[in-house]
C-alpha cells in the first residue's frame, strides 16, 4: 500500500519508515504505528508517523 496517503493509515498498522538520519543510505526502519503526525491527507515524500519505539520517519511501505 502507498505510504503517501493518510487514509491508509491507522493506528497498529505495521510499516517502513524512512527516518531522517537514514535518508541517504534509504535504510528502512520497520515497526507498528503509534501515531500519526502529519496533518496533510496527501505527502509526496511519505506521511510522517511515530512508532511503538518512540522511532519518527516518514512512511514508505505499508504491510497488509
Amino acid at each position: 500500500m502507498d505510504g503517501r496517503e493518510r487514509k491508509n493509515l491507522k493506528k497498529g498498522s505495521k510499516v517502513a519508515v524512512l527516518q531522517k538520519q537514514d535518508e541517504r543510505s534509504g535504510h528502512l526502519t520497520h515497526g507498528v504505528v503509534q501515531d500519526v503526525i502529519s496533518e496533510e491527507s496527501f505527502h509526496l515524500k511519505g506521511i510522517e508517523c511515530k512508532l511503538k519505539t518512540g522511532q519518527v520517519g516518514r512512511v514508505k511501505l505499508i504491510k497488509l
